[in-house]
C-alpha cells in the first residue's frame, strides 16, 4: 500500500510539472515574485524523492563509471 501511495505521488509531481492544463491549475501563481515558482521547486523535489525510493537516482545516470574513466587513460 506504500508503494502505491508513493508511486501515486510520483505520479501526480510529473503531472503538474508537465502542466496539460497550460497553468489553469496552478497552486502559487508563477507571476508572484520570489515565491511564484516554489510549487514547481516542491514538485520537483518530491519526484526525485519518489524515484530514488524506487531505486532510481538521477545523478548515477550522468555519473561516469570508475572502469570508464581507467580506459580513458593512455598506458605508457
Amino acid at each position: 500500500m506504500k508503494k502505491l501511495g508513493i508511486f501515486l505521488l510520483g505520479l501526480f509531481c510529473l503531472l503538474y510539472l508537465l502542466n496539460p492544463g497550460a497553468g489553469i491549475f496552478e497552486m502559487i501563481p508563477d507571476n508572484l515574485p520570489f515565491i511564484g515558482n516554489l510549487d514547481e521547486a516542491a514538485a520537483v523535489t518530491t519526484l526525485l524523492l519518489c524515484l530514488r525510493y524506487f531505486g532510481i537516482e538521477l545523478p548515477d545516470i550522468f555519473r561516469r563509471d570508475k572502469s570508464s574513466k581507467d580506459r580513458d587513460v593512455i598506458p605508457r
